[in-house]
Order: C-alpha cells, then structure tokens, then sequence
C-alpha cells in the first residue's frame, strides 16, 4: 500500500546511522558479539550534576507545557553560553529551544527555504542535511572535498557553487563525519565570498564545539564580522554533556528567522521536555571544563584508532581536531574480493565489516563521499582495539 503515502516520505532516505544502529541491534539479538562503532553518541554518562538538576526539578514539579521557544531562564542560560564560549550576542527573542539540534536544523530548512532554493553543502557532511533540505523543497548542491584537503570547501570553491538560486550555506564545525574543524582564518576566507552575496545566509552546526583536540578557541562563523545577521548557530548539549537522549537543541538567530522557527514549532512539537530544559539551565551554566575529562579520553581514543588503522593496509586518515569520528578513505578495498565478497563500494565495504567482522561502522554514501566509511571512537578503548583488530584480521 506504499502507493498511499506521499511523495514526500517515499523519496527521503532513511538515516543510514540509525539504520545501521538497528541492524547491529538485530544481528546482537541473534547473539552476535557486535561491536558497535556505527552511532555518533558518547559513552559517558551524564554528569551527577546535571541528573541532580533534572531530579530537583522532578522534585520542584515541572510537569507543564513549556513555551514554544524554551524557559526564559534557559534561553538566558543560553545566551550566557554564547557570549561566554563564542563571543557571540544574543537577546531572549533571538534564542529558540527544540526537541534537539535536529529539530532546530529542521525548523530553520521549513522557514528559510522555497521550492528549487539551492543550499551549498559540503561534503562530507551530516547524514540528514540534505534529506532534511530536500524535504523543504531545497535543492542540496554537494561541494567535494577530500582527504587530502582535509575534507574543507574552500572560499574558491564555494564561489564556483554559487549561482543566482542559492539561498544558504549549511556546514559542521568540527565536521561530523570527518573531525574536521574550521580556523577563524578559514571562516574568514568563507566569509569573504558570501560578502559578495548579500542574500546568502548560512547554518553554522556547532554541536560538536567542545570536543576540540587544537588547545585553541572555537571559531564561530556569526562571530566573523558582517556575518552576525546572516548566521544560524545551531548547537545543544546532546555531545560535550553526554545528554544524546534528553533532546535538547537551539539556534542563535536573527530576530526574524527565530520567530519564524518559533512559529513553526508551535504547530509541529511546541515546547521541548520540562524536565530536561531545567537540567540544561545547570548544564550551560557551568563552566565547559567540568567536561574535560571527557574530552581528554576522546583525544586518547583519537590517538589510539588512528594508530591502529594506519597499521592497515589500504587505510588512509586525516588527523581529525574535533568531534569523535575518523573518516579514513577505504577506495584501495574497491574491485577487490575478501572471503569470497567482492567490495564495488563504501557501502559493501562497511556492510562487509558488519558481516565479517561483526563491527558496525557507517558508509561514507551517507555522508555525500563514497570512498570513505565512519567509524566513530565514542567506544571503550578495549572495544576499539577489539574492533580494529577484528577489522584488519578481515581485509588482509
């Protein structure tokens, strides 16, 4: 009965991490040791600090509808955090809180956006940017970058990918897939070119601000001069604060684009949970570094898979700044036949490591680079050496 469902829903890809979460799910349910390397979510638990919060205000009985644009005191909390951590600076009307940075990005596609408005992206880039565009009518307009520029567009370009129907730039810094993290320099350069378009506006994903391996400041795309009034940030506590699951996201925006998100939650979800707004409100307000220990394992980590996969035949990495992900490029793998399977692609090969290896990773298709897969480091550092280990026992 397929046939009754919108064009809509039949034409938009399933997410391929979270399609890959539920087969790894199935083949463990068959009693398969799978190792889990597929999933962009810490392995930490939340802060005792921010559970206390969270049971205060259980306790405190929060139990109401919630505005549609989040609790003052945490859109002060947020505005705190930008100013604090981005240089950035916000009124309270210029701050919307969703069920999650997913629901934001979504918000600001169905606000922004008109049939055949093109949006540049880069690739590669987070799994549902495009489907999420394309499901407002936006054209998605993929730029190619590679592993040997360290997977970042450059000004010239992002000026070749501009043409009279481009409506917004979309990007992650640091980059989920690939770790990649953007300098102030580098902004700068991006900056530049949207000068010269007035009309261009741009999403600035920064969700992964704080797991960054450089010892320098984050750089916030808003924070470029003349581009404060043309940004989206979006961002949420979902990565550095271990809280995947209380779905928590906001944007810094215009006054104009905020209400207009605002509106449009309204008839969608309205206000986001009540319990987990309050235990953000303790979250934004405390200094980042009660997370470091947590970034500091990540680092590790980072250190240790690299190791490991460049001691791989047929493996090639950057050295990823930021987020939790290495985005190593398996092309040496294509034409090639391992146990008797034969590898044309990303997706065969990640598909092959599942089967083989009993390792979940994520193909690089999903992310608009069809030469490299995901594997994501937020995993016990005994689950990553087991995991490689398995790995390069199948493709050698």
């Amino acid at each position: 009965m397929s046939q009754q469902l919108s064009e809509r829903i039949l034409n938009m890809a399933t997410s391929a991490t979270l399609a890959m979460a539920a087969k790894a799910r199935e083949l463990r349910g068959e009693g398969k040791d799978i190792i889990g390397l597929s999933l962009g979510e810490p392995d930490f638990n939340t802060p005792d600090f921010i559970k206390d919060a969270a049971i205060q205000a259980v306790n405190d009985d929060y139990n109401s509808y919630t505005p549609v644009d989040g609790y003052g005191e945490l859109k002060e909390a947020i505005i705190t955090k930008f100013k604090r951590d981005n240089g950035l600076n916000y009124t309270l009307p210029e701050i919307v809180v969703s069920t999650g940075a997913k629901q934001s990005l979504y918000n600001v596609a169905m606000v922004m956006l008109n049939k055949g408005d093109e949006v540049v992206i880069p690739c590669p880039y987070w799994v549902s940017y495009s489907d999420i565009v394309k499901v407002a009518g936006g054209v998605p307009v993929e730029v190619k970058t590679s592993i040997d520029t360290d997977f970042k567009m450059t000004a010239d370009q992002l000026e070749a990918a501009i043409t009279p129907k481009t409506k917004m730039l979309w990007f992650s810094s640091p980059c989920n897939p690939s770790g990649s993290l953007y300098s102030k320099e580098e902004l700068q350069a991006l900056a530049n070119v949207l000068k010269k378009h007035p009309n261009i506006y741009v999403v600035s994903d920064e969700i992964y601000e704080h797991i960054n391996y450089t010892g320098k400041p984050h750089a916030s795309m808003a924070s470029i001069d003349g581009m404060h009034e043309r940004t989206i940030t979006v961002n949420g506590v979902s990565k550095a604060f271990a809280m995947t699951g209380w779905r928590i996201g906001f944007i810094g925006a215009p006054d104009w684009i905020a209400r207009a998100c605002n509106k449009m939650q309204g008839q969608v979800t309205s206000g986001a949970n009540c319990i987990a707004q309050r235990a953000v409100i303790t979250a934004l307000n405390a200094d980042p570094s009660v997370v470091k220990y947590m970034i500091d394992e990540f680092k590790t980590r980072r250190d240790l898979i690299l190791s490991l996969l460049n001691d791989i035949d047929g493996f090639k990495t950057n050295i990823p700044e930021g987020a939790f992900y290495v985005f190593p490029d398996i092309s040496h793998f294509f034409g090639k036949t391992l146990r008797g399977k034969t590898i044309n692609n990303a997706t065969d090969f990640s598909l092959y490591l599942l089967e083989e290896a009993l390792v979940a990773t994520v193909t690089g298709d999903a992310f608009g680079n069809p030469d490299c897969i995901r594997i994501s480091y937020a995993a016990s550092q005994e689950q990553i050496i087991e995991a490689i280990k398995r790995i390069k026992e199948v493709v050698s």
